[in-house]
Order: C-alpha cells, then structure tokens, then sequence
C-alpha cells in the first residue's frame, strides 16, 4: 500500500515529508531519513572490502559493483553497461542530448543533478573538499580523488596499447584517443576537431578573445588556468622543476621535459612532410608551417603574419621598444631570450654546434646549417625576381630588397636607412667608433672584418719583400764568393 501511495504521489507532486533542517521536502520517508544523513554525516552502511561507508542500502549496493565488475544496466542504444540505473539515466542523455537541470544563475544546462550541482560552485566559489595532505581544495570529490594520487603517485588506469598508467578513467580515454586517433569534439566556427572537451574548450577560446583567467599583479589575462599559473611564476621567479642531470631549473614541467631530451637526444616528434625530428610537439607544429605557409599570428600594428605566438611577441616589441632580457655580463638588453642566449656567448666563447665536415664551430644552429651549404652547394632559396638563388631565407630576404629598394633598418643616430641588418651594424660604428676587429700583427683595429683582411695582405705583401730581399742578399754574396 505504501509503494502504490509513494507511486501517487510522482503524479501529484505531493511530498508530505518535511526536512527539519533545511526547506527540502521529499514524497517517500525513506527518502528524508537518507537526506537527514547528508546534515548528521551518519554512514551506518559500511562496504567488506574496503573502508568506506555509506548513508543508503541503496548507495552501498552500487559501490559493491565497483568491486565486483557487475554492471547490470545496459544501454539500449550503444553497447555500454553501467553499474547503477541512475549512472545509465545519465548516459542515455548523451544519446538524446536531454539536458534537464538548468543553472538558475547561467544559461547553462546539464545531464544530471550532481553536474549541475558541481557547476553551481564555480558561481559560488564554494570548495567544499579539502586535500588532508596539503592545503587545497576542490569543488568535487572526483577531483579531490585526483588530485590525492599526485601525492601518493597512484595511476591505476593502465593503458591496453602502451605501458602508461594514468591517475583517472578521463584522462586515459583521452590518451587512448592518441592511438585510435578520434577526435569526437568539433568546433562549430571552424571545421578543426579535438580528443576532449576541455581541448575545445580553450580551443573555442581562440575566436571568442575570451581570457578568464587574470593575473592579480600585473593586467594580463589569460584564456587557460596553466598559462596563467606559468605566468604567475615570471613574477615569483618560482622554478620548481629541476632537471636531475644538470643544475638548471624550469618553471613549467613541459618546458623541463622538453630540455630532458637535450640531455637524451630524444626527438619523438616526426614531420611528415621532410625528415626533421623534433623534440616538443609546439616545435613541430611550429614547423609545419614552413611547409603549408600558414601565419594564424597578425600583428595588431602592422601588416605582418607570423607562424607562432611567441615570434609574434618578439615582433611586437620592435613596435613598442620593449627588451626585458638584459645581459648579466654587459648592459645590453634584448627582445627575446633566445637572442640573449645567442648574444652570452660572445661572451663565453660558447660555440656548441661543430660541422661534422670540417674543424669548425659555431654558436648559432643556423649559422651551423648555412655554413654546411658552402660544402654541399646547396642554395634552396631562389629569388622569384631574379635567377639567383641563396643559402639562407635571411640572405633571401635581404637580396629581394635590393629590387623592391626597401631599407628597413633605419640608424637610430642619423637618417640613413639600411637594407639589412649587418649593414645598419657596420654603419653604426661610424658614430659609436667601435673597431671590433683588432690585427694581431700590429695595433690597429677596424670597423669590418674585410678591412682587417685586406690590411692583413700588407703585412704578407711586405713579408715577402723581406724575404725577396734576403734571397737577393744571399745569392749576390754567393755569387761575389764563387768569382773570388
């Protein structure tokens, strides 16, 4: 009798069971005496296999199954099976894209109460489990279970293709995505397809402008929570990801993982366009686009493209003036740290990239890659004007100007303007009166390296006069000799 009164009252609506603590009210009483638990804490139904326990028969017999494997509940639709009916209420929705539990706060709505009720703390702020090793928190005890294996370095969801193990179900199904290559997010702007949501997510990002994320020391914003946590660190210098071989220290773990294979070698990324490795998938991407010529990074200024956000940055701060990495040694400052890298070296003498062919080094990869093209002959960049062709896109660049007349390099002292970099160097020196390149015979010094060369020849041209000299002497006192 009280089964088919309960069964009414799903008809009528009515829920004569009232809660004493809250204002919820409920149509069955065993219904009220499981939410009454929820404000005592009481779990009277403990689990035989492990520790927990629970505040329902009902919710214990669900647990069990975890245990065992059963999953009697299966989807009519696909071939999966659940462990629980309302679990499979929830999976049906992703079939019928039924989502009835609307945020009273967004737009937003969601296939289950506990999604919802997980959603409403991110409007809250409301954490309400606490990690008992450390002292954050979380809005949901999935992500606290998460989080709880960073601390005990448990990963019990192995991988069936490889030997990754990983800490949770959701992140090995978006591993095993790499395998079967399935990307089941599409972007509804353009057509690009990702392996999981949170990947669309920040993806969407890109044509919305969207950046949620802002940092409370200076005014930037960021469109994802690890990027502004890196950047956070560019203010606390906080590098907490040391590598074991050497001494130096990174403030993201990638960028660690990326310098590991320095040390290794290791380039596991392959283009599969020409035959170049690469050590990070970003480096690879990047590259890509040498082939296909996309430049998705306009500069906001001028009219250029760019292939990567972080060429983009550099660029920009030919705009604004801006060199944040200043040179411990001498008081130059530049605009990116790769050229700082590149400039220590004058310094340090480094020159870590040697030629295979013959005894030299260089300090720069590029310099070491145009420098193996004098062996081999080889000048892949031809001139689309002309029939010449050069060993280095730079030279390229530089050699278009002379048909185009283009002198980008303006001397900052007068108002001469120059068609490369080099030259607008070699200019300078006539005001700053620097005369870098020193004889090692004699005490002068010159602005190019090409004066000191032909100044070298005096001292071989007057060498050799001494010598044409010596002989001469020699052979006339050789001579007066044999007639005496």
């Amino acid at each position: 009798m009280s089964t088919l009164r309960g069964c009414w009252r799903t008809h009528t609506g009515e829920k004569p069971y009232l809660c004493d603590v809250c204002d919820k009210s409920f149509s069955q009483r065993g219904t009220l005496e499981y939410h009454l638990r929820t404000h005592t804490g009481e779990k009277p139904y403990p689990c035989d296999v492990c520790e927990k326990t629970f505040g329902s028969s009902s919710t214990l017999t669900e647990h069990r199954r975890t245990h065992t494997g059963e999953k009697p509940y299966p989807c009519d639709v696909c071939d999966k099976t659940f462990g629980s009916s309302s679990t499979l209420t929830e999976h049906r929705r992703t079939h019928t894209g039924e989502k009835p539990y609307p945020c009273d706060v967004c737009d937003k709505t969601f296939g289950s109460s506990s999604t919802l009720t997980k959603h409403r703390r991110t409007h809250t702020g409301e954490k309400p489990y606490s990690c008992d090793v450390c002292d954050k928190t979380f809005g949901s005890s999935s992500t606290l279970t998460k989080h709880r294996r960073t601390h005990t370095g448990e990963k019990p969801y192995p991988c069936d293709v490889c030997d990754k193990t990983f800490g949770s179900s959701s992140t090995l199904t978006k591993h095993r995505r790499t395998h079967t290559g399935e990307k089941p997010y599409p972007c509804d702007v353009c057509e690009k397809t990702f392996g999981s949501s949170s990947n669309l997510t920040k993806h969407r990002r890109t044509h919305t402008g969207e950046k949620p994320y802002p940092c409370d020391v200076c005014d930037k914003s960021f469109s994802q929570k690890s990027i502004l946590e890196n950047h956070i660190r560019t203010h606390t210098g906080e590098k907490p990801y040391s590598c074991d071989l050497c001494d130096k220290s990174f403030s993201q773990r990638g960028t660690l993982e990326y310098h590991l294979r320095t040390h290794t070698g290791e380039k596991p990324y392959p283009c599969d366009v020409c035959e170049k490795t690469f050590g990070s998938s970003s480096t690879l991407t990047k590259h890509r686009r040498t082939h296909t010529g996309e430049k998705p990074y306009p500069c906001d200024v001028c009219d250029k493209t760019f292939g990567s956000s972080s060429t983009l940055t550099e660029h920009r701060r030919t705009h604004t003036g801006e060199k944040p990495y200043p040179c411990d040694v001498c008081d130059k400052t530049f605009g990116s740290s790769s050229t700082l890298t590149k400039h220590r070296r004058t310094h340090t003498g480094e020159k870590p990239y040697p030629c295979d062919v013959c005894d030299k080094s260089f300090s720069q990869r590029g310099t070491l890659e145009y420098h193996l093209r004098t062996h081999t002959g080889n000048k892949p960049y031809p001139c689309d004007v002309c029939d010449k062709s050069f060993g280095s896109s730079g030279t390229l660049t530089e050699h278009r100007w002379t048909h185009t007349g283009e002198k980008p390099y303006p001397c900052d002292v007068c108002e001469k303007t120059f068609g490369s970099s080099s030259n607008l160097t070699k200019h300078r020196r006539t005001h700053t009166g620097e005369k870098p390149y020193p004889c090692s015979v004699c005490n002068k010094s010159f602005t190019r390296n090409y004066s000191l060369t032909i100044h070298l020849r005096t001292h071989t041209s007057e060498k050799r006069k001494k010598q044409g000299h010596k002989a001469k002497t020699k052979c006339n006192s050789q001579y007066t000799y044999s007639v005496d």
